[in-house]
């Protein structure tokens, strides 16, 4: 009896071995991913500082994730989040299509720009659409053609979100406006086919990401506040910038500068 017990007990101490080395290595595995890949990706910078892991709840969470804006856009980044916590499946690890139980981003901060008639995270999925229809995805082998690692993602959430617009790089003061983001939960991602691969599961999140930066919740917010300056989000470009520049002194205050920006639009 003594014995089966004693085998029982070994066997247990093996599982738990195995579980705690693979969540271990869970952390390393997600932050080489995600710095390596992103970047190929989104066409930006992309980065985080560290993932931890617990080994009581299997769960990872990303710090200081980073992503920054395309070329041309003025800002330092298009959005930083604190933490993102992430749950995988980890006996997918080894397989080619890891499952994801449930990634929540938590408080993200988004910097939104507008140039003309487009703006950087419209210019980002732009980049990510582009990178997902080419076959070119930047997890697969180069040398095992067709083998590439695939996602679903069972829960994707984003919640207690903030979207900044910063004036300053339009020449119209030092004052940030800000408007709530409206929480998203995304469910089954690549369930359909088996698996997506990173880049359009990125681009399926971004898509949805994109469209609440874009929402009435949003714009309708940043505009009330633009509107006592005689400007809204449409007339946030470069000729509008350049105009202002060539127009208004440096000392004029922001009364003057809603003024003449609304004699430039007709408004």
């Amino acid at each position: 009896m003594k014995k089966w017990i004693y085998i029982g007990i070994g066997a247990i101490v093996v599982v738990v071995a195995i579980i705690i080395f693979g969540l271990s290595n869970l952390g390393p595995i997600i932050k080489r991913a995600v710095n390596s890949y992103g970047p190929e990706i989104t066409k930006t910078e992309l980065h985080v500082n560290d993932v931890g892991v617990s080994i009581f709840s299997g769960e990872a969470k990303i710090k200081q994730f980073f992503l920054g804006n395309p070329a041309g856009f003025k800002t330092p980044n298009a959005m930083k989040v604190g933490s993102v916590l992430v749950n995988v499946d980890e006996k997918s690890l080894t397989s080619n299509t890891i499952v994801i139980d449930r990634i929540e981003v938590i408080a993200p901060e988004i910097t939104y720009e507008k140039k003309g008639q487009i703006d950087n995270f419209n210019t980002i999925l732009k980049n990510i659409t582009k990178t997902s229809s080419s076959g070119k995805d930047a997890t697969k082998e180069p040398e095992k053609q067709g083998t590439e690692k695939k996602l679903i993602i069972r829960d994707f959430i984003v919640k207690q979100g903030k979207v900044n617009l910063e004036l300053s790089v339009y020449g119209i003061g030092d004052k940030q406006i800000s408007a709530t983001l409206p929480d998203i939960h995304l469910k089954d991602i690549g369930k359909n086919k088996n698996g997506a691969s990173p880049a359009e599961a990125f681009r399926e999140v971004f898509a949805a990401l994109y469209g609440k930066i874009t929402s009435p919740a949003v714009t309708d917010v940043l505009n009330k506040e633009l509107s006592s300056m005689g400007i809204n989000l449409d007339s946030l470009g470069q000729d509008a910038i350049k105009k202002l520049g060539d127009t208004i002194g440096k000392e004029k205050g922001l009364d003057d500068i809603g003024k003449k920006v609304k004699g430039m639009f007709g408004n």
